[in-house]
């Protein structure tokens, strides 16, 4: 209990709800029992916390448990989400203490690190996360999809509903999910109630979900995942697809899954949201202008355990690098640190797996920056130059921001595809 009359509390299954109501007031909008059912299949309760005030709930945040793909493997993550403080009770260092409360948690339980989608990106910098991945949209008008070159039709697409979808789509995700760094693992629940399951209010006035499945021999290797919000005038057709999720294992199963999304008939406009930056069909378009392509921040990722985190990752060549980390919010990762990467030890997904060594040392600094960039740099999809361009990373040392970019590389573009 704080001095000003603030209590933290851990929920329990029978007070979750109640403990999360106060995202209805931050974010105004109406938990119905509709979106409770979702909810409740995938929520975890002993991972949100929310701050009382006598019996009033007033702020709250919680968490999922993820592995997280990164270069050379994957490592434990919490999934940050349902964070809120009721407009009553804000500029109180409510947010502040929820924050306290769950790093400490993230460490306590050995995750490395934390990760999240973010409603104000400002807000969760203050609190060491740094822009790791990128996503992309676009909405393009159906008849400006044409591809540059023609490429003959490989493989099947054949539409899946219900259990076979709940079946067929982790197969294909899972091929890619684990040589693509930023992807999250999803349990059964997940893809039950989150992918699969189709709840009305969340339809929007949109059609129910369809479901295409990618098929080369009869093995998945990609799927797309879309709804349509029906439009006619008197000059026919001007229907909208909208693309709510899609996996590609290989080039070929991006490529002919959006032929497919682009051909079906009665659409005037396709739209697609979260998109890797630049999505793969850019460079398969004859007027790749025409998408509209708008990037936005993907996933920001919190180093919660530094030598944890550094060590969980492969490197891309043998090196030997310094660095000085600043970190006020979680103090135990402050400071100099050496990473000694060398001698190949086997292929993981997406790199060559490299012995690496992550300790303290006393030894002059390479390269100077806060936790947020190191969060940012993580997955090799963020240069390290291009931090030291804008200011925030430090060369210390001639040619540490090169080695650095070589060390960190990733094969294969971070992204996020996971919603939560």
């Amino acid at each position: 209990m704080a001095a000003d009359g603030i209590e933290l509390r851990i929920a329990t299954p029978e007070t979750l709800r109640h403990s999360l109501s106060p995202l209805t007031r931050a974010f105004a909008f109406e938990w119905t029992d509709a979106d409770w059912e979702v909810h409740v299949h995938t929520s975890e309760p002993d991972r949100v916390v929310a701050a009382f005030e006598g019996e009033e709930p007033v702020g709250c945040a919680g968490a999922f448990t993820f592995r997280l793909t990164v270069p050379g493997g994957e490592v434990g993550a919490a999934g940050v989400t349902l964070v809120g403080v009721s407009p009553s009770h804000h500029r109180r260092g409510i947010l502040r203490r929820l924050m306290r409360q769950q790093l400490d948690d993230v460490h306590e339980r050995g995750e490395p690190v934390a990760v999240l989608w973010a409603s104000e990106a400002a807000i969760y910098q203050r609190f060491g996360y740094g822009l790791a991945t990128f996503a992309g949209t676009f909405d393009v008008d159906r008849t400006r999809t044409v591809f540059s070159h023609p490429v003959p039709a490989e493989g099947r697409i054949r539409m899946v509903e219900g259990d076979e979808a709940a079946r067929l789509l982790p197969i294909a995700y899972d091929r890619a999910r684990v040589v693509t760094p930023g992807a999250l693992s999803r349990t059964d629940d997940w893809w039950r109630w989150e992918i699969v399951y189709d709840a009305e209010f969340r339809r929007r006035g949109a059609s129910p979900k369809y479901f295409g499945l990618y098929e080369v021999d009869g093995a998945p290797e990609g799927y797309a995942i879309y709804r349509v919000r029906e439009a006619f005038d008197e000059r026919g057709p001007r229907s909208e697809l909208l693309v709510r999720e899609g996996s590609a294992l290989t080039p070929r199963a991006g490529r002919e899954l959006w032929r497919w999304l682009f051909d079906i008939d009665l659409v005037g406009r396709i739209h697609a949201d979260y998109l890797p930056v630049p999505p793969p069909i850019f460079h398969v378009l004859a007027e790749p202008r025409r998408l509209g392509l708008t990037v936005l921040d993907g996933l920001w990722l919190r180093i919660v355990d530094l030598p944890a985190a550094l060590a969980g990752r492969a490197y891309a060549t043998d090196g030997d690098l310094v660095l000085d980390v600043s970190d006020d919010f979680c103090p135990w990762n402050a400071g100099r640190w050496r990473i000694e990467a060398g001698g190949e030890t086997g292929s993981g997904p997406g790199t060559a797996s490299r012995r690496v060594d992550v300790r303290r040392t006393d030894a002059p600094a390479d390269l100077a920056l806060d936790a947020s960039d190191l969060g940012a740099v993580y997955l090799g999809g963020v240069p390290f130059r291009e931090l030291a361009a804008a200011g925030r990373v430090v060369e210390l040392r001639p040619g540490a921001i090169r080695l650095a970019d070589t060390l960190f590389a990733a094969d294969r573009t971070p992204w996020c595809s996971t919603m939560f």
